[in-house]
Formats: structure tokens, sequence, C-alpha cells
């Protein structure tokens, strides 16, 4: 299994994660071993990415730390790493040579704080005075003023980042809302997400001694990221040590059945989906009036977590997805009764290589549990459709007037419609992630091509309904429905079908 890498960044967060793993997996994160993984990664003499082997040790010991589940102090869920922070221009306004010295002084005019003055027939800022508000360039008739921003900030959806005193980036944990947008911006990898990498394996290497049944269940995004099939994904899942594995889109069916449920009870009043921490984080903590719209129905990764445990006492689950606002979702302990850990794409990838597990190569296995409404949540528009589908079979008469929404520009502009009363739709879809979970941050790999591989996965499903799926696996509200014996007379109930 060869990985092709977008950016140095990505490819040194994957030694890191893999190196980490390594240890983990051999009981060893105690040891000198761990204080030499710099010294692995970055062998000098010569230095490749900074300006000199020292610094870029450095940045690797403050990724080792993050891989390892970084400062658990820190409410956020992304962290910036102060060492790797310092790289970049100042985010100021500036004067271009193309500024020709016009006697109409426009941009002084336009500056609302005396900031612009006039020297040598050429504008000068005082940046002491400028707040930034970028009147100057817009007035300015030649475009010779322009605004430099930090990637990160300029990223940020809800202008959670900005400069501290030491002109490094600061997020505010009041305004962030977990969606890893900035990690995915940072061109020096100065800002990561928290791990649970090593909690996993830790869990995996214990599951027999401890008695537990350690669970993968697996977002539909993960096609077209491994270059394998659904059902070698589930040989080398159960080859790392996970008891079983479960499609993460039969837990968006039992998401869209109780969605349309809730809606269908609400009569069709406007209503928006919450399938997407980083959008329901979004409407909490930046516009508060609209929470009531939000559906209190779980997450499919709840909902399928729940439905497990439900029918196996002894289950441990483990989610595996393209999210990091999803250990917002787990950390806030909103999953605490479905959920035991979570990992990225990216982190799972690494938890393959420490093991040498070439996923190409394994055996197939199957993994049928779910429809294609429910594989197609990973993308937009998906979500709106199965809902649709939902109330379809359940034969209720409210019209659903769906609107999906791809980004929290766009949910901003609806969720401000329907506030005043003037969205035409009465059911928003709100994905924080440009094309919905398949562009997500932890992905392996950004590109168009993957909701194109969700189509196909959510077609193999045939015509399966997502009542159908639900009945398939046992029924949303049944209990456990058989038991056998198991060598040592522990008893297991029935496992997830596959």
């Amino acid at each position: 299994m060869t990985r092709q890498y977008e950016t140095k960044v990505q490819q040194l967060k994957d030694q890191i994660l893999t190196a980490v793993a390594r240890l983990a997996w051999n009981d060893k994160l105690d040891t000198k071993q761990l204080l030499d993984i710099p010294e692995e990664i970055v062998p000098g003499p010569e230095a490749h990415m900074r300006c000199c082997i020292y610094k870029e040790r450095a940045v690797v010991n403050s990724r080792v730390k993050m891989a390892m589940g970084g400062d658990r102090a820190n409410p956020n869920l992304v962290e910036v790493l102060p060492i790797a922070c310092d790289e970049c221009p100042v985010t100021e306004i500036s004067v271009g040579p193309s500024c020709r010295g016009c006697i109409a002084h426009r941009c002084v005019e336009a500056c609302p704080k005396g900031a612009i003055r006039i020297e040598n027939h050429r504008s000068v800022i005082d940046h002491s005075k400028c707040v930034l508000c970028g009147k100057c360039g817009a007035a300015c008739p030649y475009g010779a003023i322009t605004q430099n921003q930090r990637p990160c900030e300029r990223g940020c959806p809800v202008k959670a980042i900005s400069m501290g005193p030491d002109r490094k980036a600061q997020i505010d944990a009041n305004k962030c809302i977990s969606c890893g947008e900035c990690v995915v911006q940072c061109p020096f990898g100065a800002i990561m997400d928290k791990s649970y990498i090593v909690d996993v394996i830790q869990m995996l290497m214990g599951a027999e001694k401890w008695g537990m049944h350690v669970y993968a269940i697996l977002a539909p995004a993960f096609v077209g990221q491994f270059e394998c099939t659904p059902g070698q994904m589930v040989s080398a899942l159960k080859e790392l040590g996970f008891y079983d594995v479960a499609e993460v889109a039969l837990g968006a069916d039992l998401t869209a059945k109780a969605e349309a449920a809730e809606f269908d009870e609400r009569g069709g009043e406007p209503m928006t989906s919450s399938c997407c921490p980083a959008f329901v984080a979004y409407v909490e903590r930046h516009m508060p009036d609209m929470v009531s719209k939000v559906s209190t129905t779980p997450s499919p990764m709840v909902m399928l977590g729940r439905y497990i445990k439900d029918r196996d006492p002894l289950a441990r689950v483990i989610f595996i997805g393209p999210c990091v606002a999803k250990k917002r979702e787990f950390h806030l302990g909103r999953t605490r009764s479905s959920l035991d850990y979570l990992l990225t794409f990216e982190e799972l990838y690494s938890m393959f290589a420490s093991k040498d597990i070439d996923v190409t190569a394994m055996p197939e296995a199957k993994l049928d549990q779910a429809s294609g409404f429910g594989r197609a949540f990973a993308a937009s528009g998906g979500v709106a459709a199965a809902v649709g589908q939902a109330l379809k079979e359940m034969g209720s008469t409210v019209e659903a007037r769906t609107l999906p929404c791809s980004g929290i520009e766009e949910c901003k502009i609806a969720l401000l419609k329907m506030n005043k009363g003037v969205l035409p739709e009465n059911f928003i879809e709100g994905m924080a992630c440009q094309g919905g979970c398949v562009q997500g941050p932890a992905v392996i790999m950004r590109s168009p091509k993957n909701k194109v591989e969700v189509s196909k996965h959510a077609k193999q499903a045939g015509d399966r309904t997502i009542n159908g799926a639900i009945n398939q696996a046992g029924g949303a509200e049944e209990g456990l429905h058989s038991s056998e014996k198991k060598p040592g007379g522990a008893v297991e109930k029935n496992r997830v079908k596959e």
C-alpha cells in the first residue's frame, strides 16, 4: 500500500503518527525510543523544512505530543503548535509598487481611523492605527493596496483565529467549531488536531484480557481513500484486532428515519439537520437563536454506536471517519453512551503502516448493511435526499422542501433567511465542509473523485430502502434477538450483521 501525499505536511504527520503507533503496539511509549522519534524523522545533518535540524526536531516533538493526545487541559480539539507558528507574514494591509501617488487620495479619505498619509507622493499606512477594515483597498483606483492575511485566518469560516501578543496564531475556544479547516490551510503544519490513536491501540491490545469486543464503525467516505474494496477494508480492520466492522451508513439510515419522524411531528415547520457536529456548533455558538430549529436526532455515529451496544453488552465502539469535529462531539461527552474513541482516516492509515498491513492485499469480506441513501450521507445533498426518502417510506403527507448547504457561508445565508421567514425551503441540510464529509479535513486525498466514489458505493446497495436496511440489520427498536455460547462459558449477543 503506497500513499501519495498532497503536501509535505501530510507526509510529516503520517511519519509521526506511524512512529508513535509502532511504539504503542510494542508497549514502549515510556521508553527512550519515544524521545528518539525527532532524530529518526530528522536525521540531519541538513535541514529540509526549517532553518536548522534543531528547529525541525522541536516541531516534530510538539507533533508527537499531539499524536499522543495533546494538552488534555486545553478545551480545543485543534491546537496551535507555537514552535511551528513563526514563519507566516503578519496579517496587515500594505501599499504595493503600483501606487501612482495620485492627487485624488481616495484611500486617505476612505480610512475611518486616519491611518493613511501621503509621503513623497505615495500612500503610507500607520499600522498602529489600522484596523484592517479594507476600505482603503476598495477605494484605490489602481488596486495598489492589498491585505495580506495568514492562511489559517483566511481559512477559518468563523473568525476564531487571530494573532496573539507573540505574533503567533491563537484560537478562540468560544468561537471555534472544530471544523479543521485551519489544519488543512496552514502551510507549515503549525495547527494539528489531537489524536486518540494511542488510546485505540491500547484498547485493541487489551480487549481479550479485559473481555471487550472492539467494533470499528466506518464512515462511508472511506471509499476511494485506501484504494481497496470495502471487503478488503473489513479484513484489514480485523487484522488490526477489531472484533467486527459496521457501516456508519446504517447509522445514517437510522438517523434519516428518526429525523424524518421528527420533521413530520413538527408538521413541516422549518428545521435543520443535525448530523454535522461543526454545523451544530456553528449554530450554537454563532446563531444561538436558531438552536431550536436544529433537529434533536443524534448523528449517525451516535445512532450506530447505540445500536451496537444495545445488542452486545461487551461492545466498545471506535468511529473512523474524515472529520475533526466528531472529536469535539466526543470530547463534549455527547457520545458517552454510544462511543469510546475516534480515529480519522489519516490515523487509520498510520495504524496500518505501523503494523505493515497492505490493505490492497487483504482477502475479501462482506460489508453490506446500509441503503444507498445512508451511504450517500457522506456527500452534500445526501442527507436531504435520505430524509425525503424516509418521509416517503413512512407515508408522511408533510412536504419536505430541502436545501443542501455546503460550507459554513452557505449555511449562514440559509439560516439567516430561515430566521427571517423568507427561505422557501423548510429543511436545511447543514454541512461545514465544502462538498460534505467526502472533503473532510482528515481525508487522505481531497479530490472531486471522492464524491464519485461515494456515489458508486451508494449504487452498490441496489434498491434497498432505508426501512429495508434497518429491518435487515435486526430493526432499530428490537432488542437482542439471539445468543450463543462461546468457549469458556461466555455469552455473546448477536453481532451486527455484515
